[in-house]
């Protein structure tokens, strides 16, 4: 049995993976690309992979493979359609990071909706200490009980930052872009009502068809202007170019991103360009990757290894 890790710095170098030891050989490449993967999995038994493409044009050579692990949740770096064909299982990590997403979703939020930025500068700046009043409150901030928080896509994570959201008072509304969503506990809306209704709008759908570049221009201009977006899902679901114009021109009030459309975001992106840090707050793709978090991924695909040795099925990806 010959297992191909194609991108080990994806769980970090502090989690260890040799627990997959245990199934045969292990070779391991710290990153993958499109380009070298073709070659590197072309002998293996099973592939763990993340971001790197996996499909008629990486997999062509790789006459004994019978299993990919996402090293993940989403899986659209993967064509599941021509997996199927080829009569190759595909199986993801599910509910391994609901827990650290939801919770970098309302840093993300309190670091807008506070102006943190702002008010950490000033004391540090040494105006704080220059005044003679006790405070400063000269960017308000509200609170977040008696708003309304809309959320896009009500899974594991959506139903988890709903919880969250109730418990600090605001009222919850969601919208399904699949449209099956069987989730009875909130308001369901659709898109219209959504986007003006929202305080804050977070996003926890996968990307696909329906959602790429669901948050555009014409989206923007329908929300409120004092409203804040979250993006913890996927970049492109959101269109970079116009939530720099919705920001720049105020349409909402600010946007905390844990993602971008491309992927590390390079200068040339126009969000690059927004260096007020109390309006707009990035960070590199981290809100999956608790330490907590990144040990359950690897040992969840351990027990996806596990069962698709025993003949079972096991998170199964199944195109529907």
């Amino acid at each position: 049995m010959r297992i191909v890790i194609l991108e080990r710095n994806s769980v970090g170098p502090d989690v260890s993976v040799d627990v997959f030891n245990e199934f045969g050989e292990v070779v391991i490449y710290p990153v993958s690309t499109a380009e070298n993967a073709g070659e590197r999995v072309k002998d293996a038994d099973i592939i763990i992979v993340n971001k790197c493409p996996l499909n008629g044009d990486t997999l062509k050579n790789a006459a004994k493979v019978k299993l990919i692990c996402e090293f993940a949740t989403g899986y659209d770096n993967i064509d599941l359609d021509y997996c199927q064909e080829r009569g190759i299982r595909v199986v993801n990590v599910k509910n391994y990071s609901t827990q650290a997403v939801t919770q970098h979703t309302f840093a993300l939020c309190f670091y807008i909706l506070g102006k943190l930025r702002h008010y950490d500068d000033y004391v540090k700046s040494g105006a704080y200490g220059a005044q003679s009043g006790f405070t400063n409150f000269d960017r308000p901030f509200c609170e977040l009980a008696g708003k309304t928080w809309g959320i896009i896509g009500m899974g594991h994570i959506g139903s988890s930052v709903a919880r969250v959201a109730a418990a600090f008072g605001c009222k919850v509304i969601f919208y399904s872009p699949t449209g099956k969503s069987t989730c009875t506990d909130y308001e369901r809306v659709e898109w219209q009502p959504l986007l003006e209704r929202s305080d804050f709008l977070s996003i926890h759908c996968p990307l696909s068809d329906k959602t790429r570049g669901l948050m555009n221009l014409k989206a923007f201009k329908k929300m409120k202007k004092t409203a804040i977006l979250i993006n913890v899902a996927r970049g492109p679901i959101v269109n970079d170019e116009d939530l720099y114009t919705a920001l720049i021109q105020d349409m909402i009030a600010g946007a905390g991103l844990d993602v971008t459309g491309t992927e590390p975001m390079q200068d040339s992106n126009p969000l690059s360009k927004i260096t007020n840090s109390n309006k707009l707050i990035i960070t590199p793709h981290l809100a999956w990757a608790s330490i907590e978090a990144r040990k359950r991924l690897v040992s969840e695909t351990y027990h996806n290894i596990q069962a698709f040795l025993s003949g079972e099925e096991r998170n199964l990806i199944v195109e529907k």
